[in-house]
């Protein structure tokens, strides 16, 4: 499919998602219009963008007005919001408010999925999210130089069924396994929490497994792994971390790929069944 380098919006949370989307986005020509949330987006994402606009957690309308006043019709979702502040006192307008009160439940699909929906009537269409970083979606393989064993092989199949399921009901996309049996599983806490836990629960060499979800929508929720991934892998003492191949975006990954080897980690991209 070919991409045109036009203007696009880039609705921005914390992390380094944003800052690299924006980079991989200005390095093909595109003009890049930041929608950054205050106390979560980086700071550093100004220098990295033609233009940047400020706006609150549950401000719907004022991102429809900017990306109208800038002229958007095409935008991306890169970063998450914190989910403490998401059930702390988040004070939404009167658009957020009567989005809120239209979904049927509140899970992530469902919200991300209103809020598409509600950008799209006003003329704004939420594109993939991997849109300019097809280079940083892996192929099927092991990554690194330390190879999975046999008993891992078995929990990583084991923890890929059972990732697959849970991502299936959009609770999470994250377990921590150890002898075929799952230690955690990724909840509103996130995914470091998720394998924290488990590396405690199996004292160490653990399998850490993180999916897609079954029909991934690729406008949000793309499975994301980088050198803090790495870091929290070495503090569970988890010896494998295997993922999704070509629908999980890996940031920096001669620098993880790296940091992997040192600590003994094997880093493999699990190939998809076609849905």
């Amino acid at each position: 499919m070919k991409i045109e380098h036009r203007k696009i919006g880039l609705i921005a949370g914390n992390g380094k998602f944003p800052l690299i989307f924006a980079q991989e986005a200005k390095r093909v020509g595109a003009e890049v219009v930041a929608l950054a949330i205050k106390k979560e987006t980086s700071p550093s994402l100004e220098n990295l963008v033609d233009r940047i606009h400020w706006v609150n957690v549950g401000q719907l309308g004022d991102l429809i007005e900017i990306c109208k006043k800038e002229g958007i019709t095409r935008a991306v979702m890169a970063g998450q919001v914190r989910h403490t502040r998401l059930f702390g006192q988040v004070r939404l307008d009167a658009r957020a408010m009567a989005l809120l009160a239209g979904v049927k439940d509140k899970k992530a699909n469902s919200l991300l999925g209103a809020v598409a929906d509600e950008l799209l009537r006003e003329g704004i269409e939420l594109i993939d999210s991997a849109t300019y970083l097809s280079h940083l979606l892996p192929s099927p393989g092991i990554l690194t130089r330390r190879k999975p064993t046999q008993k891992e092989w078995r929990d990583i199949e084991f923890g890929h069924k059972m990732a697959k399921e849970i991502a299936g009901l959009d609770i999470g996309q994250t377990v921590v396994v150890k002898d075929q049996t799952v230690l955690a599983v990724e909840g509103m806490d996130g995914t470091d929490s998720t394998i924290k836990r488990g590396g405690k629960l199996g004292r160490g060499d653990v399998v850490v497994v993180k999916v897609s979800k079954p029909h991934q929508d690729r406008r949000f929720d793309l499975p994301i792994v980088g050198e803090r991934t790495v870091e929290v892998l070495k503090q569970a003492k988890a010896k494998v971390l295997a993922f999704s191949a070509r629908s999980t975006i890996l940031l920096n990954r001669e620098k993880v790929v790296k940091s992997a080897n040192q600590n003994g980690i094997s880093l493999v991209a699990v190939k998809e069944e076609e849905s």
